[in-house]
């Protein structure tokens, strides 16, 4: 199982969405994984993932020490190294891709180094089974989300859950994402200003930036 599966869109939304996750099972195959995990995430690396995450740290790093408006200013491009310098332990990594040709090759590559780690990718339906099937991985099993539910009206619109629902665990607030709408459509940040400040927000490294510039944009541009 995994909170990336609650992502919302129609499954055309995830063409540049594709999450390769390497975890170990207790008692079963952590015994030297914590290295394997740092070599999992040097092969994601070299093919130039949008974003990866370990232990809780991402490669858009937040920091407790600056205000709100230091956001603006700060370096836009993802700190990998800081990543995976961090895991400490054997757990859940990731990394997420904004292209089918860039999972494609990772994978060919995990599966070429043959870590004894289990391997999940997160993207459409269709998208992970065709990724599998070029590499020569039959899908063995799929988990579905039942999607949401809503029967009282609460729920915000469609692009402002598909923004925030990038973060699984919760942590891209609804309200977050409409300011950064906002500021967005009244002219006052970028789309990248906005995306990285989003980003920051999901602690796990699964936050798409690529996926949610193009969302930003394409919102942009039809208003």
């Amino acid at each position: 199982m995994t909170n990336t599966l609650h992502r919302y869109g129609k499954a055309e939304t995830f063409r540049d969405d594709y999450i390769i996750f390497a975890l170990p099972s207790k008692g079963k195959n952590d015994h030297g994984a914590l290295e394997k995990l740092k070599t999992f995430l040097g092969i994601c690396v070299r093919h130039r993932p949008a974003n990866i995450g370990a232990s809780g740290k991402s490669s858009f790093r937040p920091s407790a020490s600056l205000n709100p408006s230091v956001h603006w200013k700060r370096d836009l491009e993802p700190d990998f190294g800081v990543v995976i310098d961090g895991v400490k332990r054997a757990g859940t990594v990731g990394a997420v891709f904004d292209s089918r040709e860039k999972a494609e090759a990772c994978l060919r590559e995990v599966v070429d180094a043959d870590l004894g780690l289990s391997i999940n990718i997160s993207t459409s339906v269709e998208g992970a089974k065709n990724v599998g099937n070029a590499c020569g991985v039959p899908r063995h099993s799929v988990e579905y989300s039942l999607g949401f539910q809503d029967p009282h009206d609460h729920l915000p619109r469609g692009q402002i859950l598909e923004l925030a629902t990038m973060c699984g665990h919760g942590m891209v607030s609804f309200h977050l994402v409409q300011k950064m709408v906002d500021l967005v459509r009244e002219g006052r940040r970028t789309p990248a200003q906005a995306v990285a400040t989003l980003t920051r927000f999901c602690p796990c490294g699964v936050y798409n930036p690529s996926r949610a510039l193009r969302l930003l944009q394409e919102s942009h541009t039809q208003h």
